[in-house]
């Protein structure tokens, strides 16, 4: 009967990538999916969402041997971003020239990156899919905000709703998009568009559309044509869907603890945030990669499943997960707010943000992970 260093619970893009850094290591890794797909994935026919990935988790794939295998027009480079207010002339731009980068982000089409995560695992000799639980030295957690392996370890798992879903599709666009990515902040919808060049090269955008639980219903139930005259309304854009709609609830969530005795939470498992930044897949692959630094980094005497070995990936990921859940929620609450100075305030304070260089840069620098 074989034995394993490591089980991972969960095959999303998070669940796959720690198999694949742990396996690379020469570790036995089990990797278990849960029949239920318990799993931030949206319930559609077809997976509509777009990743924006920063350099710091490109890095990591590039690593993983998965990111030069995606289909090039998988990966549309982000080279500009505006972001508007709900007032005339509240303008907030970020351009990779102005900031010394190549790109400011890469927009991934979700399915294609699982995808080939799920193709470089077919080549990793250390690790094997397993079709029920196995015991291991380590156990890690990586099954989405649903998490029942987290149930069962009786961590609590603080969630504050936004009473808001995201609906993401696909849409086409007349004009080319030029690797320009948009977004507006109008209490308290958040829209944005993401350059992306499937199904149009050039021309097409992953949508991402914050809004109430109310009015979530009333978009999801539009035909076509209605949707298309909203989006239209909201952005003075024409688009066109060129795909079905897929809409799940938002929320602000934090895991507490994070490890015990031979267990290990990591990406929406651990700790969930608002879609307004982009940076959910992002501070997943972040975990990922701390926690094989840390277990390749270990002294060779210390088990696997050592709490005080485990404490090094919290210490260096509380943090990070923290400020950027703190940074999401304050943005979405000032945006949201309807009363008048509120408005006045956030609108100028883009504005102002907008002409200060030295600060675009360091936001841009958090963004990017580098």
């Amino acid at each position: 009967m074989q034995t394993f260093d490591v089980l991972v619970r969960g095959s999303g893009c998070v669940g796959r990538a720690l198999a694949l850094a742990l396996g690379a290591q020469g570790l036995r890794v089990a990797l278990y999916s849960l029949p239920s797909a318990a799993s931030a994935a949206p319930a559609a026919p077809e997976d509509v969402r777009t990743y924006a990935l920063n350099a710091a988790s490109i890095a990591l794939l590039k690593e993983l041997k998965v990111w030069d295998q995606m289909a090039a027009d998988a990966v549309t480079p982000v080279h500009d971003m505006r972001v508007e207010g709900d007032q005339p002339g509240a303008l907030l731009e970020f351009s990779s020239w102005q900031q010394g980068v190549s790109q400011l982000a890469v927009i991934a089409d979700a399915a294609e990156l699982e995808r080939q995560l799920g193709v470089a695992l077919k080549f990793s000799p250390h690790v094997r899919e397993v079709d029920a639980p196995v015991p291991a030295a380590l156990t890690a957690l990586c099954e989405g905000r649903d998490s029942t392996g987290r149930q069962a370890l009786g961590v609590r798992f603080e969630r504050r709703s936004y009473a808001q879903r995201a609906i993401a599709a696909r849409l086409t666009a007349e004009l080319p998009h030029e690797g320009l990515a948009r977004q507006w902040f109008r209490s308290p919808d958040v829209l944005a568009l993401l350059p992306f060049d499937r199904p149009a090269p050039g021309r097409s955008y992953g949508l991402v559309w914050s809004v109430s639980e109310a009015r979530a219903a009333e978009l999801m139930a539009l035909d076509e044509a209605a949707f298309e005259a909203a989006l239209q309304e909201a952005t003075g854009q024409a688009l066109a869907l060129s795909s079905g709609r897929a809409a799940w609830p938002l929320a602000l969530a934090r895991a507490e603890p994070l490890l015990g005795p031979g267990w290990v939470l990591l990406g929406d498992c651990a700790h969930t945030i608002h879609p307004l930044a982009g940076q959910g897949l992002n501070l997943g692959l972040a975990d990922v990669a701390a926690l094989a630094r840390v277990i390749r980094e270990r002294e060779t005497w210390r088990p696997l499943g050592d709490e005080r070995l485990l404490r090094r990936y919290e210490r260096e990921r509380l943090a990070a997960t923290w400020a950027m859940g703190e940074l999401t929620d304050g943005l979405q609450r000032l945006f949201a707010a309807d009363d008048a100075p509120l408005r006045e305030l956030r609108n100028r304070g883009l504005s102002l943000l907008n002409a200060v260089p030295p600060l675009k840069r360091w936001l841009t620098s958090q963004a990017l992970g580098v």
